[in-house]
């Protein structure tokens, strides 16, 4: 269950039963505020607008509603709904997916009655979107003290530029890790970076993983569970080097990390690999402040024409590796916030070097595809949330990797693994 912010001497608290519903009531603990409000389920289209604006309003720092209890409005007091369940976590999900303007994702938590008559009370987290403020019927929603307003055009030009200086920073994080590319000087392949961080951690969030004695075996766990993850879409080939092919262990400045043999222990080129691995370098590093990295040296593959051999080899792109790698991370970045209990908000970086006139290997002939890029680099960032990485991963690699797929003609190819997950 994630905890429910009732007020400053109250900031965690977890309801698991209609017991504990009754208790706060009792114990007036329950006060509709900046991060709570309380009503009955919604029951008509016009009720289904309103909620909608309440979830886009609480999407700026994030809140809870808790569904089945309702103020009684003669005694300013709360007392206890119970709703009927069937459906409703589907019905409110369905609201904030299709309603709000960007989409929200909510996490739904059931608390049944003791009744057993089907009803109980529904707790629908919404966690602070990095894409906020969100727009219901053409117009902006902020919560404030105790209720929902509309947003002014000053509100909604302050919040713009939070995210674009969010994304500015992370776009120079993810333009620093391709400047220190450990491999820059080696061959001629083209190189994927991933990185990532929590927005609002603590600096030392994962110091508890970072500085464990056993840190070694408890990422190697992390990385484990995330190649093995079943939410990764089945139609996503496999690729060499995947995630734990990283099972080396290095301390890093700030953090700790796992590398291929291709890398030293102070993360300079090991010259002296045999060809085959110097060719399939993979790196993931994790950091005190929850921030995350993957580099991977082989998102090209020398193809020679069995038609032309006389042309020697052609750099080909293997965008379904970028793909699968970038699904890796927001799995592991998932994993991570759950074993420290970081349920705040993400920025993702994707980037990629040497990609002047490559075009990708469609894995499924000898030709290559037409669709050459026209650029050497590629850059994105984008925000995600914890609710997200659970229920729409699909949707952070569409924003992250689209505008690379669709240069290269492949979006199409990889609906499966860029749709939303239900």
């Amino acid at each position: 269950m994630t905890s429910i912010y009732l007020s400053s001497d109250n900031p965690r608290w977890v309801p698991r039963s209609e017991e504990d519903l009754q208790g706060a009531i009792d114990g007036g603990l329950f006060e509709e505020n900046h991060h709570l409000d309380l009503k009955k389920a919604p029951g008509t289209k016009s009720d289904n607008r309103e909620l909608a604006r309440d979830l886009a309003s609480f999407a700026i720092d994030g809140g809870t509603l808790v569904i089945g209890v309702q103020e009684n409005k003669e005694s300013r007091t709360f007392e206890l709904a119970p709703q009927p369940l069937n459906g409703l976590p589907e019905k409110i999900e369905s609201v904030a997916r299709t309603i709000p303007d960007p989409p929200l994702t909510v996490i739904t938590e059931e608390i049944t009655a003791k009744t057993a008559d089907g009803t109980g009370y529904l707790i629908v987290h919404i966690p602070a979107s990095p894409v906020a403020p969100h727009m219901v019927d053409n117009k902006y929603y902020g919560r404030g003290d105790k209720t929902k307003y509309q947003l002014g055009d000053a509100e909604v030009v302050s919040l713009h530029a939070r995210r674009r200086s969010t994304e500015a920073d992370t776009l120079t994080r993810l333009r620093t890790e391709m400047d220190n590319d450990p491999l820059r000087n080696v061959d001629d392949q083209s190189h994927l970076f991933l990185v990532a961080r929590p927005t609002a951690a603590r600096r030392d969030v994962c110091l508890p993983i970072t500085g464990a004695p056993d840190w070694q075996p408890r990422l190697l766990t992390l990385v484990e569970k995330a190649k093995s993850s079943e939410t990764v879409p089945a139609t996503l080939a496999t690729f060499h080097p995947d995630i734990d092919d990283a099972y080396q262990a290095h301390r890093r400045a700030r953090g700790v990390a796992l590398s291929s043999r291709g890398l030293n222990p102070d993360r300079t080129y090991a010259h002296e690999q045999p060809q085959h691995v110097r060719e399939a370098v993979i790196e993931v590093q994790l950091f005190e402040d929850g921030g995350l990295r993957l580099y991977m040296s082989r998102l090209s593959i020398g193809v020679s024409s069995p038609h032309r051999p006389e042309e020697g080899e052609e750099q080909l792109l293997a965008d379904d590796a970028a793909v699968l790698l970038t699904w890796r991370v927001l799995e592991l970045m998932r994993l991570v916030s759950e074993e420290v209990g970081y349920h705040g908000n993400w920025a993702i970086g994707a980037g990629a070097n040497r990609l002047h006139g490559r075009r990708r290997y469609t894995g499924q002939s000898s030709f290559p595809a037409n669709d050459r890029y026209s650029d050497d680099t590629y850059e994105e960032t984008t925000g995600t949330t914890l609710a997200e990485l659970r229920d729409q991963p699909g949707a952070v690699t569409r924003r992250l990797l689209g505008p690379m797929l669709r240069s290269l003609g492949s979006e199409a190819l990889f609906a499966g693994a860029l749709g939303d997950q239900s």
